[in-house]
């Protein structure tokens, strides 16, 4: 199996690359598709540039579009804002074209999103079918700040409508959006760890917002499962049309969901420290200005499509994942 991946290097496609050598050894050839050919990797990984992705006829039987600056790292001025679509539709727009122009189509591309897709919407319980919908954009009868507060979705949205095109190509797509990954290497939780160890970790706002997270340990098996399942079997080709193309959508969170003021206690629990500090909602719009609905608009997406189809999470639970970093 041949397998191409946008964004290996990264926090969550380094830790894919790392569970599919393990599992799959010299079954599987990973490539990562990456700007800069020459930054380290393993040796069982090979290199491509873009350059070259618009020149070669190599055949790949799964894409995992995963190319992205995070979300979460800087504030959202208006260049942050084009970095931080380029970042993802440059990437998803050359996938497509080498899509198109290949002999020899890929049979399946996941492609990352995030769960920012639904919107703000509190303590709602949304699974796959869930619409979107911003609470705060309601809430607001002068509300002339809708479209940046529907930033993410506006995001998440633009990236999942670009990749759903490659079905015209005969290419099954799956889309994956991704809660808070937990994993003390980075993300969300490796950036808190040096507050909280210092004794500065505390509550956001009223602690009442809900956080939908994943142990990154889940996450890839998650995407491995997925391929295995929507990954057509040699004996099973014949059998496969553009019917069978088609389009599938995954919450990749854990199936329970904590609010602020739990997952503050758990990380000061894990760490051995306290956590007296709170920043109120006024301080956090003040520092970090419109992102500052990533950390104080909760959403409780539940992974429904994932357990329907038989994943079984490693780390269900919050206080399993953290203790599993120790």
């Amino acid at each position: 199996m041949n397998i191409l991946i946008s964004g290996g290097s990264g926090f969550l496609g380094s830790a894919l690359s790392q569970l599919l050598n393990q599992e799959r050894g010299t079954e599987v050839s990973i490539t990562w598709l990456s700007r800069d050919k020459s930054q380290s990797h393993p040796s069982y990984i090979t290199m491509m540039s873009y350059e070259e992705l618009s020149q070669t006829s190599v055949s790949y039987d799964v894409i995992v579009n995963l190319a992205g600056a995070g979300i979460a790292d800087k504030r959202w001025t208006k260049t942050r804002k084009k970095e931080l679509f380029d970042s993802r539709i440059l990437p998803t727009q050359s996938l497509l074209e080498y899509i198109g122009r290949i002999k020899h189509k890929p049979q399946l591309l996941i492609s990352g999103s995030a769960i920012g897709w639904y919107g703000a919407q509190g303590n709602k319980p949304l699974d796959e079918s869930s619409q979107y919908h911003s609470n705060q954009a309601n809430s607001n009868a002068n509300n002339s700040n809708a479209n940046k507060e529907d930033f993410a979705h506006q995001l998440c949205d633009s990236w999942e409508q670009m990749a759903t095109s490659a079905i015209k190509d005969g290419v099954e797509v799956v889309l994956v959006r991704t809660g808070v990954v937990i994993h003390p290497s980075g993300g969300m939780l490796g950036r808190l760890i040096p507050a909280f160890k210092i004794g500065a970790g505390g509550q956001l706002g009223d602690g009442k917002q809900i956080m939908s997270w994943i142990s990154r340990e889940d996450w890839v098996r998650a995407v491995l499962f997925i391929i295995n399942l929507h990954l057509p079997k040699p004996s099973d080709y014949r059998q496969i049309s553009t019917e069978h193309n088609q389009l599938s959508i995954y919450n990749l969170t854990a199936p329970n969901p904590v609010n602020n003021a739990s997952f503050t206690k758990a990380v000061g629990s894990w760490l051995n420290r306290p956590t007296l500090m709170t920043l109120p909602t006024p301080v956090l719009k003040m520092m970090f200005g419109e992102m500052s609905t990533l950390l104080i608009d909760g959403q409780k997406v539940l992974p429904k499509a994932l357990t329907e189809a038989g994943f079984e999470f490693d780390y269900s639970e919050l206080s399993q994942a953290l203790q599993y970093q120790k």
